[in-house]
């Protein structure tokens, strides 16, 4: 986490507790979490992991309880109304999963897109060619005039990413986007991510559960109990046959206490449960379940 100067989103120590009658419910329990300008990143984890409630922090629509999350230079949890309405409008844009959720019924594919411009002031000009100009992007040049119940799911999803770019952001939030899709219309609208990752710079935060991100984005990054546990890092190589391939690297992230969340997979295979042995080596660790591990000069464990 040395880099946080240079990530466009920075959260450290992240905490968010919830009241529910009697009870405290802890969602998020320390996460940090570093993304830079221009990434394509997913987050993943199982329900209740805190996955939402992260991107409801970042997307200003929920406050942290402790710790420190920063967008684009802008400390949330600090900002008042009105500043949290300029932050929403112009630096986020968010993706649904309903459908319904994203786009007003009764306009159609060009008036939803205009909406956020006239909302920020943009002039009528202006709004026409962004607006042309981020629907022929998604492919819908020939829908403008469409409302919602005439389009697929897929294109429904496809103006509403239009629309989280119509004004701009630097970040565009995308709270499980495919959730109501199929694998090839999920695949389409990854695509479109993707393409306006690339062509606008936009950095991507996408929550999501379906496995076809693992084509689509730079970076996988597990949360587990409120925490990030795993990253997974990708990139194309050229094989020895001279074939082109993707590689992918799992790693454990290390918190800013030295704290870290093992594999399950790895958890699980070795039996590792309560309390393991760490070995300092001279390059590395190694990590033993209870009761095994090396042994010292003295016959007993190092």
């Amino acid at each position: 986490m040395e880099r946080h100067a240079e990530a466009l989103i920075h959260c450290q120590g992240l905490v968010k507790i919830y009241k529910v009658a009697n009870l405290e419910v802890v969602a998020l329990q320390g996460l940090d979490l570093n993304v830079e300008a221009g990434e394509f990143v997913a987050i993943v984890g199982a329900s209740g992991s805190g996955k939402s409630t992260l991107m409801n922090i970042l997307g200003g629509l929920d406050v942290p309880s402790a710790g420190r999350a920063v967008v684009a230079a802008h400390v949330l949890g600090e900002m008042g109304a009105r500043e949290l309405t300029e932050y929403r409008r112009r630096v986020i844009g968010f993706v649904r999963q309903q459908t319904t959720r994203n786009l007003l019924p009764y306009l159609s594919a060009q008036e939803n897109v205009e909406l956020p411009m006239v909302l920020d002031g943009v002039g009528g000009r202006e709004r026409r060619t962004r607006t042309a100009e981020m629907l022929a992007m998604m492919g819908l040049e020939d829908h403008v005039r469409n409302r919602p119940h005439e389009l697929s799911g897929g294109e429904q999803q496809r103006v509403a990413i239009a629309v989280a770019l119509a004004n701009r952001p630097a970040v565009l939030l995308a709270d499980e986007p495919t959730g109501e899709l199929d694998s090839v219309t999920a695949r389409d609208v990854f695509d479109m991510l993707r393409l306006a990752n690339e062509q606008l710079g936009v950095t991507i935060v996408v929550v999501t559960h379906d496995p076809l991100v693992n084509d689509q984005v730079q970076r996988t990054i597990a949360i587990r109990d409120g925490r990030t546990s795993t990253e997974t890092l990708r990139r194309r190589a050229v094989s020895d046959d001279g074939e082109h391939e993707l590689i992918a690297e799992e790693y454990a992230v290390l918190d800013r206490v030295g704290r870290l969340q093992l594999p399950r997979a790895a958890v699980e295979a070795l039996g590792l449960e309560r309390r393991v042995r760490v070995v300092l080596e001279k390059d590395h660790i190694t990590i033993w379940p209870d009761g095994r591990g090396p042994v010292d000069k003295a016959g007993g464990h190092d």
